[in-house]
């Protein structure tokens, strides 16, 4: 195993962005899982997500790690907002050995709405737009109860019987 994927997995684990983000290349480029509308390009916007996301995700354990010819995959579960997540990560490394390249998988998907609903104004908060933090948690909150009741109350009638 890379010493930066372990790394990596121990700054996620405890939860410091700053830890991690020794571990990114300068030009490091993470695609969101909850957005195809932007990416976040360069350490330091990386090390802002990932303070923002370590305040939302609690309890992160590693599970899984694959690797092949500079590309690793590891999948870890966890709590956002008392729900149970799991995240798979793509993560490759450039020439020296950093992470150059992030790309995330979220699921459940009342986990994933509880960390969109949770991460948006957070992010906003942290950049000083505390109007827009409070329009993006108006915004998402009404998907993540949705999400949430049809997950507890209309999923289970189509699943398998007993």
């Amino acid at each position: 195993m890379s010493d930066t994927i372990e790394r990596w997995r121990q700054a996620g684990e405890r939860g410091d962005a700053e830890a991690a983000a020794v571990c990114l290349a300068n030009d490091v480029v993470l695609v969101s899982p909850l957005t195809e509308q932007f990416a976040f390009h360069g350490r330091d916007a990386v090390r802002e997500l990932l303070t923002a996301a370590f305040t939302a995700i609690e309890g992160i354990e590693y599970r899984t790690q694959a690797e092949g010819d500079g590309t690793y995959a590891l999948s870890y579960t966890a709590r956002v907002r008392g729900l149970a997540l799991e995240e798979a990560q793509l993560l490759r490394l450039d020439d020296e050995g950093l992470i150059g390249q992030i790309t995330l998988f979220v699921r459940p998907l009342p986990a994933a709405t509880a960390l969109m609903s949770t991460l948006g104004p957070e992010l906003a908060r942290r950049r000083g737009r505390r109007g827009l933090a409070g329009f993006l948690a108006a915004n998402t909150a009404p998907l993540h109860a949705m999400v949430r009741f049809g997950d507890r109350r209309v999923v289970p009638l189509a699943g398998p019987k007993p």
